[in-house]
């Protein structure tokens, strides 16, 4: 039974798009999509989540430091935020990809805002066919991104074929709160609240429409470290975060 409802799931996933097909594939869309909002992601991601997914990155780096990676990887970086919190690690080298030029620029901005051009940098980039060597970082991180992939399963096997032995993956992603009564709160918010603030502040309903959509569509929980441990990752773990809100998955890729 659970075989027959995680295949259910994974085909609803792949079938939520942004704009119902009127743009095109799905990694199209979410281009045009996040081009579309940048300017007003920043401010609307603050606000929408009271500043908790500032808490939320820092549990990342909290995960990393003591491991000391030299060189990073931020898979669809978005404005650059984590790839920014990751510097607090000591790496020496954070790269961010991403397929929104748009929100590239914002990255670009705020990275030279911060000082940290030297050792953070930004390129536009496919997840799922990164132009990187095998074994190329000691860690690989995505927040926020992954339920936004054509084709997830592809992008963790890049994920794995770029990490070096003994790297660390490190994966925030919203999930579904299970308990009463933050569920249906919850539920409200996602699927009420934000699409009416993201319409008003960003022009842009479809975007905010897709959030929750595409958050009840993807596999979480043990469905997607399936999808983790396929690719290759030993020494997978799930952590709930904020009762649900969001889950860090962590593997690594051992000999």
């Amino acid at each position: 039974m659970k075989d027959v409802k995680f295949g259910y799931i994974c085909h609803a996933m792949k079938t939520v798009l942004p704009y119902k097909g009127e743009k095109g594939s799905k990694k199209t869309e979410v281009s045009y999509m996040f081009d579309n909002i940048a300017k007003h992601y920043d401010f609307l991601n603050i606000f929408l989540s009271m500043g908790i997914d500032r808490v939320w990155r820092r549990k990342v780096v909290k995960l990393l430091r003591p491991k000391q990676p030299k060189k990073i990887l931020d898979i669809a970086t978005g404005t650059g935020d984590l790839a920014i919190a990751l510097s607090k690690t000591g790496a020496k080298e954070i790269v961010g990809v991403d397929i929104s030029k748009g929100m590239l620029k914002l990255a670009v901005d705020k990275i030279k805002r911060k000082k940290l051009t030297d050792r953070i940098s930004v390129q536009l980039a496919d997840s799922e066919a990164l132009p990187f060597s095998d074994l190329t970082f000691d860690a690989i991180t995505v927040a926020f991104g992954i339920r936004n992939f054509q084709n997830p399963e592809k992008g963790l096997k890049e994920m794995f074929r770029t990490l070096n032995i003994g790297g660390t993956l490190a994966i925030l992603e919203f999930s579904k709160p299970h308990k009463f009564p933050v569920r249906p709160l919850f539920n409200f918010y996602s699927k009420r609240f934000i699409p009416f603030i993201g319409k008003m502040i960003s022009g842009d309903k479809r975007a905010y429409d897709y959030l929750p959509e595409s958050v009840n569509a993807f596999p979480e929980g043990e469905s997607f470290l399936r999808w983790v441990k396929d690719a290759g990752f030993k020494n997978t773990k799930q952590h709930r975060l904020s009762s649900g809100i969001a889950t860090l998955y962590t593997g690594e890729k051992v000999k």
